[in-house]
């Protein structure tokens, strides 16, 4: 019929027609030989596709083709009884209309068990720090379903820090999602390190970082900084690239996932998984429904956004086997919280942490703004009254401070009244209190990483807000542990 209609357009001359009828005759039979296998149809950047003789492979079934099937396609749509729309994982370049395309019958796969613990791979699960090629792993597929609610956890639990700003005024769910706010240079890095140390040292569990969208300086440095704090043993690190296709980034968080579950579920450790950044985990969605020739919705977005987030965000939970607690970099586009991803997002978090730059450049690190920063779990009936009382009149003195800085800037501390200047002096004491020396800092500071616990913390922000140490420079509570570390550096001064 192709080529009766060539011949009727005058392109096609009347004596080759059985030379291009057999052709095609043979290109259907050799496709038909392969029972397994398709025929590229049509390439538009990142979408491929597929014309298959033969049963067509399932939804997200892998696919490959190129000269050494070093090109991946997942199928993402079934366009007619013979046809079927994919999305390619790598680049499609020297791809051409006619090349094999080969059903691999599985879905896309990841290398899951404990020798991936120290090593950074790509979103198939290979090796991209230069070490040893992977031998023999385990494979699970990328994507998988949330397990169900009876086999959830029901009650309510705190993930302890051992960080004093965020046990007391934003506490972590244990397999709940917390989001981090904050710009270059202000710390997060640092505090994602150590939250993953103290992840090994409280909960003997371990960590794997997602980097969804890093630039490639970005995700060299931190391999390098893990490596020189030795937090890298109990971490796993996978990257999709800046510079590398939108199905790839798109994908990398549901690779990470699949990997935290095994630990979680098979190996029963507590896991804790860093994603930089979940917004970039969006626009990498956007590409892709884009390059598919779906109508945008509000804002240029999806029409998906929502299914897509979710499905991604609900695989994080805590089992009767361990937990999986995660802690998501968060971008906010031009600062404008009504945002359709960060409304999205949001709801998914039960903890917001934010960053805060004027307090890095005072030298006050962690730089976590307690006045942003906040938490779902800070009610008397999960955290307990006590601590609920406490991180409230610390919160309430901060926020007095605050308002009497530009009066302190314009007229001076002495034009206070007695009760303000008692706040101002709490307030700054607090200030310092909440400093912490980390663990992965001491290569840079000389300082001993200190990991303070929730009874530590309570009691010394209770005895600050009693006026206990009022007569101590507030110097003294700058970087430091617990109140007991005051006692020891006193003894020490003694000697």
């Amino acid at each position: 019929m192709a080529a009766c209609a060539l011949l009727n357009k005058g392109l096609v001359k009347g004596g080759e027609i059985t030379k291009l009828t057999a052709a095609n005759t043979n290109q259907n039979e050799t496709l038909k030989d392969q029972s397994s296998g398709g025929q590229v149809v049509a390439v538009r950047s990142s979408v491929v596709d597929v014309r298959f003789l033969s049963e067509l492979p399932k939804l997200h079934t892998e696919l490959r083709t190129g000269e050494k099937r070093q090109v991946v396609i997942e199928v993402v749509a079934h366009l007619d009884h013979e046809t079927v729309r994919g999305m390619a994982l790598t680049s499609t370049q020297g791809l051409a209309r006619g090349d094999v395309v080969f059903n691999t019958g599985h879905l896309l796969q990841i290398p899951v068990g404990k020798n991936l613990l120290g090593r950074m791979l790509n979103v198939f699960g290979d090796p991209i720090d230069l070490g040893d090629a992977l031998k023999n792993p385990l494979l699970r597929p990328l994507q998988q379903t949330p397990p169900g609610l009876t086999e959830q956890i029901t009650h309510t639990d705190v993930f302890f820090t051992g960080i004093k700003a965020i046990d007391l005024l934003a506490p972590l769910e244990r397999g709940g999602k917390a989001g981090l706010f904050g710009g270059a240079g202000v710390g997060k890095t640092v505090l994602i390190t150590e939250l993953i140390h103290n992840m090994v040292e409280t909960y003997k569990g371990l960590s794997l970082f997602c980097g969804i969208g890093e630039r490639c300086r970005e995700a060299e440095e931190f391999y390098r900084e893990m490596q020189a704090t030795g937090a890298l043993t109990n971490t796993v690190m996978i990257f999709a690239q800046m510079n590398e296709p939108p199905g790839a980034r798109f994908r990398v968080g549901h690779a990470a996932l699949s990997i935290a579950e095994y630990f979680r579920d098979e190996e029963r450790q507590d896991v804790l998984l860093l994603i930089d950044n979940i917004f970039r985990f969006v626009q990498a969605g956007s590409e892709v429904s884009g390059l598919l020739g779906r109508i945008p919705s509000r804002v240029g977005y999806q029409p998906t956004l929502s299914t897509e987030l979710a499905e991604l965000e609900e695989r994080i939970c805590s089992t009767r086997n361990a937990s999986m607690t995660s802690v998501q970099a968060v971008y906010v586009p031009a600062d404008d919280f009504t945002d359709p991803a960060a409304v999205h997002t949001f709801s998914h978090l039960s903890s917001s942490i934010v960053l805060s730059r004027k307090r890095a450049s005072e030298g006050l690190y962690p730089a976590i703004d307690p006045l942003q920063s906040s938490s779902k779990m800070l009610s008397p009936l999960v955290v307990g009254q006590r601590h609920y009382d406490i991180a409230q009149e610390v919160r309430r003195s901060l926020a007095l401070y605050e308002d009497l800085k530009d009066i302190i800037a314009m007229l001076g501390l002495e034009e206070l009244s007695q009760e303000d200047r008692n706040t101002v002096y709490r307030a700054r004491r607090l200030e310092r209190f909440l400093t912490q020396p980390f663990f992965s800092t001491k290569v840079y500071t000389g300082l001993e990483g200190r990991q303070v616990s929730l009874e530590d913390t309570l009691s010394g922000c209770e005895r600050i807000l009693a006026d206990e140490f009022s007569d101590l420079p507030e110097s003294k509570l700058y970087m430091i542990g617990s109140l007991a570390d005051l006692q020891t550096a006193a003894e020490a001064n003694v000697r």
